[in-house]
């Protein structure tokens, strides 16, 4: 049940409005206190400022998806109490296994049988809140009531689930991490938005150039149907002619998925790696998706907890993080700041180094160069052997410990090596020849999720493996896990430092300062993900990079699809000046 500690619990809603990519503008709230039933209802969007409830440490506040209520009081500037996200608890629950009405409000609802509002009638109320004012009396009270309905639903909610609740954790650790979504969501990405004003303007033309510029000779893509189309055995011809091995499917096909792709494409670089950028921008990218508000910044729901590790997973259509890695050059400090991209070095291998008591792959680690350290161990490369001196060995050996970490066999090992699969067998052996207690501890773990049906992380995110289980999913979800909960940890002791957090990258964080705070900023930021990670695993700190981008620097320069479309996009310009 509810602790006793808590000496208030509000359940919470508001409804607000905003443009993509904005702020949230508040237009109601409505709470209720679990205990007494004191209900309290406020129309917010004619100027009441000051919050109607004066919370304090001893309260807790419930919401389900809190980030959106949080964000709320951000732009008010109430004061935050604990919270317990029903959302997150949800998640947690369910983690793994099928949920027939969806992971909102409703659909945990229904999942617990309770009764609820039509979908039809919530639908409709939700429109008439992102449609913004000015709102009629009538239409306030609609939307006070419907606020109030999922008010009510929520404490229904939280007398079902309250038993459930892994408490610590649920406040202490997944509450607190939904309030650094919200301020990592206020802060948002600053992005270039003249330059995209620019590229979407002149997307269809671009497309055309750009297919021009990268297979100017037709052997991959065809014109059809006033589009272009990706030839698989066009690729496939180009493929053979080039003398490049591909991964294939147990069919024999090509494998064209964009994991396989990308994964090629970072391997083989050239025109491969140019093919791979257009292939994804012309397949997924509608510029226009790209949520970006009116002060230039990019802002979507960074959905915490949505996968089966329970790391985020915002739209790849509505975030710059998950469109082409070439589009990133729409990243720019504004005049004055600065941003770095703080990442953990080698944090999977870490992990796992930890995590399986691996004597020598914690070794390999504290080295500085795991993967040299490897190649060392492996006796592939002498004692007193350098980055420089074996550059190539050691890139082989990261590519097997990376595909390891990916549950990759010998086959795909080799065609990523370009060496075929009896060196990518060598390696393999080698790795499981090395790291001997990792191999019997990842063993354990796939025993275990196969015949248990569920694993749990370092602070209790646990997921359901009963359905479909897939052994290499399993082996690497303790990896996956534990970085999620480094994640966590790491955004909440920064945003309660005060950082200000743009955003997080799977093993990353894009922070923003002043230019001449921007050293002083990433100090702070390596110092907590230090501390995140030695909490995650008790006496083994992992490491951080940083690279920092001052203005007018932007993010990725250099990039080479990035700089085709700049100048193709100087070219347009100049082809119009002329027919003007």
């Amino acid at each position: 049940m509810i602790p006793a500690t808590y000496a208030r619990v509000w359940c919470i809603d508001f409804e607000f409005s905003h443009q993509p990519g904005g702020l949230p503008l508040p237009l109601c709230m409505v709470a209720r206190e679990h205990r007494s039933q004191e209900l309290v209802r406020v129309w917010l969007a004619d100027g009441v400022q000051s919050c109607p409830i004066p919370f304090n440490k001893s309260d807790l506040i419930v919401a389900y998806y809190a980030s959106a209520e949080i964000g709320c009081f951000l732009e008010l500037g109430w004061s935050i109490p604990a919270v317990l996200d029903l959302y997150a608890e949800f998640r947690w629950l369910t983690c793994g296994e099928t949920v027939p009405h969806g992971r909102g409000l409703l659909g945990a609802m229904l999942f617990h049988n309770l009764p609820t509002i039509g979908a039809e009638h919530k639908a409709e109320m939700r429109e008439l809140a992102l449609r913004g004012g000015p709102y009629s009396e009538d239409e306030k009270i609609d939307l006070l009531d419907y606020c109030q309905s999922d008010v009510d639903g929520l404490a229904l909610l939280l007398q079902e689930m309250a038993h459930k609740v892994d408490w610590p954790r649920a406040v202490g650790i997944r509450g607190r991490y939904m309030i650094a979504v919200a301020r990592m969501e206020k802060v948002g990405i600053p992005i270039d938005s003249k330059n995209l004003t620019k590229m979407i303007k002149h997307w269809e033309e671009l497309k055309t150039d750009l297919v021009q510029a990268v297979d100017p000779d037709g052997e991959v893509y065809e014109w059809k149907d006033n589009h272009f189309v990706f030839k698989q055995d066009r690729f496939a011809l180009m493929l053979k002619r080039m003398n490049i091995p591909w991964p294939k499917s147990d069919a024999g096909k090509l494998l064209l998925d964009e994991d396989t792709f990308r994964g090629m494409a970072r391997c083989l670089g050239g025109k491969i790696a140019l093919i791979h950028d257009l292939r994804r921008g012309l397949a997924e990218m509608k510029l226009n998706s790209l949520e970006v508000g009116p002060d230039e910044r990019n802002r979507c729901m960074l959905s915490p907890f949505a996968s089966k590790t329970g790391r985020n997973q915002p739209s790849n259509a509505k975030f710059i993080f998950g469109a082409a890695s070439w589009l990133r050059g729409l990243i720019q400090p504004k005049k004055g700041k600065a941003l770095a991209y703080v990442d953990w070095s080698q944090q999977e291998f870490g992990i796992a180094a930890y995590l399986s008591g691996d004597a020598k792959m914690q070794e390999a680690y504290l080295s500085g160069d795991p993967y040299l350290a490897f190649a060392k161990q492996a006796g592939a490369v002498p004692p007193d052997g350098t980055k420089e001196t074996h550059g190539d060995i050691r890139n082989q050996y990261k590519t097997c410990v990376l595909g390891v970490q990916y549950g990759i066999g010998a086959a795909g090992l080799g065609v990523r090596l370009g060496l075929g699969e009896c060196w990518a067998n060598h390696l393999l052996k080698m790795h499981k020849r090395t790291f001997q207690e990792f191999w019997a501890w990842s063993d354990r773990v796939e025993a275990w999720g196969m015949l248990r049906g569920e694993l749990e992380s370092p602070f209790g995110w646990r997921c359901s493996f009963h359905k479909d289980p897939n052994p290499r999913s399993i082996r690497n979800w303790p990896m996956q896990s534990a970085g999620a909960e480094m994640m966590r940890l790491a955004a909440i002791y920064a945003t309660e430092a005060g950082l200000a957090v743009c955003c997080p990258v799977h093993d990353a964080f894009l922070i923003e300062a002043n230019t001449k705070d921007i050293s002083e900023a990433v100090a702070r930021m390596q110092q907590v993900m230090r501390k995140a990670s030695e909490v995650t695993l008790p006496g083994f700190p992992l490491r951080s990079d940083a690279n920092v981008i001052r203005y007018p620097e932007r993010f990725g320069a250099g990039a080479p699809m990035w700089d085709r479309v700049q100048g193709l996009l100087v070219k347009l310009s100049k082809r119009k000046s002329v027919a003007v």
